[in-house]
């Protein structure tokens, strides 16, 4: 029977110490197998209809981790995209409350329509910042920069008390931290990172009724009917979240879908237990070293202030960690050990 340890195992086997997940996740081996079997498809003249299935495996996939249907589930290729569509479905004057300096996929189309009223306040404010007026509520589950986790349940019940919708991106907790993506009216997320996946797939999730957005960005697979809609104006959207899919990059889904399976296979408790018990060993190393991170208890992110510099020192030693903003960014996943926590501890340490 296999265990969590010989299933990670079997998948990863890196050559360095990875410790930077919230940048990009490893692909694992079943992933890497599908990608040449896409390409062989393209090289030799196959039909290319196993590619097709896998983005709609994918969508379920990702829709079973984000505990919704599949037909609310829409592909895309960036949070970037999702969000413009939404920022695109609000009237003149409606008030965004964003965290500040959250990452700018879910930050700059409300920005660049110049006719909305786009307020930031810190992160640990946003819920009780909620006001009569607030028109939608966007944030990252988990910051890019250093892991801060937003208080999610406090965000929607401030949203719901004043009439406010609520979009919320999962890029940096999908695959370790649980979505729940009913709770909100918007959700989206990458696939490279946590989710293990290629670069090029972005889920959102919407409600039922669509939730007012329009889908701007449609083409021929935003059909009820894709291979109908080819010509001329697309007559019929899908009935489904999918009337806001963009050209599937087909490659990517081909890998995507296996990468997704596996998570699932682990289990999003089992990944979070894993990814912050290694989080908490790291913290405690870096209190025995004089050194205090950011505050973000709960999160497999781990940013240092003031360490950021001796990135490159590290990845001269073959230790893979970030510089955001001088800080030195960790990030723990499925395929980290112990050991990986403590040789970054011991260079840190020199």
């Amino acid at each position: 029977m296999e265990t969590f340890e010989t299933l990670v195992h079997a998948e990863f086997a890196p050559r360095n110490t990875y410790l930077n997940t919230a940048s990009n996740g490893l692909l694992p081996a079943r992933a890497v197998t599908a990608l040449q079997e896409a390409v062989r498809l393209r090289a030799e003249g196959r039909p290319l209809a196993p590619l097709y299935a896998d983005v709609e495996a994918a969508r379920a996939s990702y829709a079973r981790l984000a505990g919704v249907p599949a037909e609310r589930v829409a592909a895309g290729v960036s949070v970037a995209a999702h969000t413009a569509v939404i920022a695109a479905a609000l009237p003149a004057g409606a008030e965004v409350l964003t965290a500040e300096d959250d990452f700018a996929s879910v930050l700059n189309p409300f920005h660049v329509r110049g006719d909305l009223k786009v307020r930031a306040v810190p992160l640990e404010r946003i819920a009780e910042s909620v006001r009569p007026g607030t028109a939608l509520v966007a944030v990252s589950a988990a910051q890019s920069a250093d892991g801060r986790i937003a208080d999610l349940p406090a965000l929607r019940e401030a949203a719901r008390q004043h009439g406010a919708r609520t979009y919320v991106d999962f890029s940096q907790a999908a695959g370790w931290l649980p979505m729940d993506a009913d709770a909100y009216d918007y959700t989206a997320a990458v696939c490279f990172k946590w989710l293990l996946g290629p670069h090029g797939a972005a889920f959102l999730v919407v409600p039922e009724d669509f939730g007012g957005l329009t889908p701007l960005l449609a083409g021929w697979v935003a059909g009820e009917r894709p291979w109908d809609s080819c010509y001329g104006p697309v007559t019929e959207l899908a009935h489904s979240a999918r009337r806001f899919d963009l050209t599937h990059a087909l490659f990517t889904y081909a890998g995507l879908r296996h990468s997704l399976e596996l998570v699932e296979e682990l289990g999003v408790d089992a990944v979070r237990t894993h990814d912050l018990a290694l989080a908490d060993r790291f913290r405690a190393g870096l209190a025995g070293l004089g050194h205090e991170p950011v505050p973000a208890p709960g999160s497999a992110i781990v940013s240092v202030p003031g360490l950021g510099h001796r990135q490159p020192e590290l990845s001269e030693a073959g230790i893979e960690v970030s510089d955001r903003a001088g800080n030195l960014r960790a990030s723990f996943h499925l395929y980290n050990t112990p050991a990986d926590v403590d040789r970054l501890l011991d260079v840190l340490s020199g």
